[in-house]
């Protein structure tokens, strides 16, 4: 890839990777899934998005060298599939109550609870699954096979984002400072964009240690982080038409960087972050034009 990325360009032709690997896993995993569940698990994975964390490791990958176009996006959506369940699950009355998503009314809205709570909790395994078959087929060994299950389970439970997400809970209607917000969000965020660049190092590279997977770990930390702020700060300045989501945070009552911070001192700690994921690539003498622009890309979005 040239030194100079074309964002838009680029996130086009990885979305479009994304899709066509998505479809192609529903098709081999829905016949596993309770009957009365299968169309909520298909809207929920179907209904867009920015398909970021999948697009992250993939670009991980290419950055250090694994071969391109050896069946990475298959493995990249295995963790698009932990996000799809949990924004289902999220959106539940007994959660975030959200009746909008994306633009679009909300599964259990269309479907009801029962089918997203068994969807959602279905999709676990189902996800865990499609990342083992995946990384057979390109040939990795069981001992990178197994690390990489190890990675996406640690990331999506009680000490990632399901942890952050009951934090998320307890934390309604208080007012939480800088570390406790870090502390929540580097789980319910960042755990599974981390995550999703910890995959695509560990499946380039034949070396467990490679310090390179430390440097993408920092990357994600730091990126995982910008992108909550990020979302605080369009929360607080777009309309829900815009955004095509319901309720706000605020209405919710959680504490927010633009409650902490402002929004010029969120928009700041944003930008900040994204320096420091990039000089976490530069330390590790990876050169990633993909990632520098994906970086920008998060502190720049409109939604």
């Amino acid at each position: 890839m040239d030194s100079v990325v074309d964002i838009p360009t680029f996130l086009q032709m990885e979305r479009n990777r994304v899709e066509g690997a998505l479809r192609r896993a529903l098709s081999a995993l829905l016949p596993l899934a309770p009957i009365q569940t299968r169309d909520a698990i298909r809207q929920g994975v179907t209904t867009g998005g920015k398909r970021l964390r999948p697009i992250l490791c993939m670009a991980a990958y290419e950055a250090l060298g694994g071969p391109p176009r050896h069946g990475i996006e298959e493995l990249a959506v295995s963790v698009e599939l932990i996000h799809a369940y949990s924004l289902m699950h999220d959106d539940l009355p007994c959660m975030d109550d959200a009746p909008l998503r994306r633009g679009s009314p909300t599964p259990h809205m269309v479907h009801g609870e029962p089918a997203v709570v068994v969807g959602g909790a279905a999709l676990i395994p189902l996800a865990h699954l499609h990342l083992w078959r995946s990384s057979g087929a390109m040939g990795l060994t069981d001992e990178i096979r197994r690390e990489l299950l190890r990675i996406m389970a640690r990331a999506a439970g009680g000490e990632g984002m399901v942890g952050g997400q009951a934090l998320d809970l307890l934390g309604e209607g208080q007012a939480l400072g800088r570390n406790e917000l870090d502390g929540l969000h580097r789980r319910k965020t960042g755990a599974l964009l981390t995550a999703s660049l910890e995959l695509g190092a560990v499946a380039a590279l034949p070396d467990l240690d490679h310090p390179a997977r430390a440097a993408m770990v920092a990357y994600g930390e730091a990126i995982g982080l910008a992108f909550q702020i990020t979302d605080d700060v369009l929360d607080a300045t777009a309309d829900a038409a815009a955004l095509g989501k319901e309720p706000s945070d605020s209405l919710l009552e959680k504490s927010t960087y633009v409650a902490l911070l402002g929004v010029e001192g969120a928009r700041n700690a944003a930008l900040d972050l994204t320096g420091s994921a990039r000089e976490a690539l530069e330390a590790a003498h990876v050169q990633a034009p993909a990632l520098e622009a994906l970086a920008h890309y998060v502190v720049s979005r409109d939604r």
